[in-house]
């Protein structure tokens, strides 16, 4: 199965910023590195990932 890994939109497309991959798997959501797609992923289950979701949403991190 090949997944279908998506940037975000907010990106801007540039390649020289820091930007993250994810893509629905098997196992859960996946996360990499846009720049280096075969250097490894993460992979959380997809309630921790809609934990951490809502956890942005609330401003709960400080993410500046």
């Amino acid at each position: 199965m090949t997944s279908a890994w998506r940037k975000s939109s907010y990106s801007g497309g540039a390649t020289d910023e820091a930007c993250v991959e994810m893509a629905a798997l098997p196992d859960g959501v996946g996360v990499r590195d846009s720049k280096d797609p075969e250097g490894g992923r993460l992979t959380v289950s997809g309630d921790v990932f809609g934990g951490l979701l809502q956890r942005i949403k609330e401003g709960a991190l400080d993410l500046a």
